[in-house]
Formats: C-alpha cells, sequence, structure tokens
C-alpha cells in the first residue's frame, strides 16, 4: 500500500514507527485499458480477493471473463472511478486516450483512492492529478510513466510525499532483454513458417 510505503522513509531518519497497513481484500481495483497488462492487474488482483471493474472500449470482448465482476465500456468511466479503491491505467496512448483520465475522472476517485500509472502518462491530466495529489483529495498515486519522460529537475511530483515514482522501468527485469529476444526470435520462426504472429499491432487502432 502507498501510505504503508512511505511510513518506511521512518528508517531512513533512524525511528522506530510502526504503521498500519490496509488489507487488499475486499477492495475494488478499477482497470482502465482492460488488454494485455490490464488483464495480468486483474489476475493478481483477484489472487488478493478482490473485486474488478473493467474498462475497454469493446467490453463485448471481455463478457464471461472469470477476472472481471464487471466490465464497462469507456463512456462509463467516472463510474469505475467512483467505484475504485484502486485504478490502474493501463490503456495505450492514443488519440481517443489521450487526456482520458481528466480532471473530472480524478475529482470523482474516493478520498482514500490510489492511482496507479503503467500505460502512458499523457493518458492522465497530470496538473490535476498534482493538484489532487498536494491538497490531499486522493490517498496517494504510483506512477511508472509521464507525459514529459525523462521527468525534469525540478518537477513538482518530486516534492509529493504522496507519491510513488519509478522512471518508466516497471517491465525492466533481470532478464527483460534476454525475454525479448526470445519473444523476437519466436517471431520470426513463425514468421519464416508462415504462421501467424504474435503481438500484432493493428495501425488502424494504433496499438
Amino acid at each position: 500500500p502507498i501510505i504503508g510505503v512511505m511510513a518506511c522513509y521512518g528508517w531512513a531518519a533512524g525511528r522506530w514507527a510502526p504503521f498500519d497497513v490496509d488489507m487488499a481484500e475486499g477492495k475494488t481495483l478499477g482497470i482502465v485499458g482492460y488488454g494485455d497488462i490490464g488483464r495480468a492487474a486483474a489476475r493478481l488482483a483477484k489472487a488478493l480477493d478482490m473485486r474488478v471493474l473493467a474498462l475497454r472500449r469493446r467490453p463485448e470482448q471481455s463478457h464471461g471473463d472469470p477476472l472481471v465482476d464487471e466490465v464497462m465500456g469507456n463512456e462509463r468511466l467516472l463510474d469505475l472511478m467512483a467505484r475504485s479503491d484502486y485504478v490502474v491505467v493501463a490503456a495505450p496512448l492514443t488519440p481517443d486516450t489521450r487526456g482520458l483520465v481528466s480532471a473530472q475522472a480524478i475529482a470523482a476517485m474516493k478520498p482514500d483512492a490510489v492511482m496507479i500509472n503503467v500505460g502512458r502518462g499523457a493518458i492522465i491530466d497530470e496538473p490535476a492529478l498534482i493538484d489532487a495529489l498536494r491538497h490531499k483529495r486522493i490517498r496517494g498515486a504510483a506512477l511508472d510513466v509521464f507525459a514529459e519522460e525523462p521527468l525534469p529537475p525540478g518537477h513538482p511530483m518530486y516534492g509529493l510525499d504522496n507519491l510513488l515514482l519509478s522512471p518508466h522501468c516497471a517491465d525492466h527485469t533481470r532478464t527483460w532483454i534476454d525475454d525479448a529476444m526470445v519473444f523476437f526470435t519466436g517471431n520470426l520462426e513463425r514468421f519464416l513458417r508462415g504462421e501467424p504472429l504474435r503481438n500484432v499491432v493493428e495501425k488502424r487502432l494504433g496499438y
């Protein structure tokens, strides 16, 4: 949990500072962008006995998905934001998703909700998110992606005590380069055999 992690900074100051943490069990995870990354988040959430709401452009493609308690179209974004304890943004950046998580959407969040972005920075209205964090209108956020990368020195996000930052490296496991090469060679073999490729980009859709 965001607050629990931040309380750990007491160790850096040499203080014994016990703190309480929230249980994920029974909480609601809202996923904005229910593709492969969103579904992986849902699988982990279900393992923690969380309720999962999923938002996607074509909700009919996830009807009957056992990992989702409710799937919604993009027009129900505010509903998802208002009902979620944690919101994971995992959508690709397209003309339709740029600015999708607007100031209005952020304002709809619960006061104790947490925003997590592993999609693209420009999907979220960052000034509105900064304002909500600064004035404690939401509990916290964890961001791996940003509208401007690298995040420049002196950026206001650096000064927020309820925000966790990582420099667009959430997928950088120790083997990520090797894994990417294995995936590439596997697709090359499929291509040479005339078989369908995996993870093909639909240029018309932008992802």
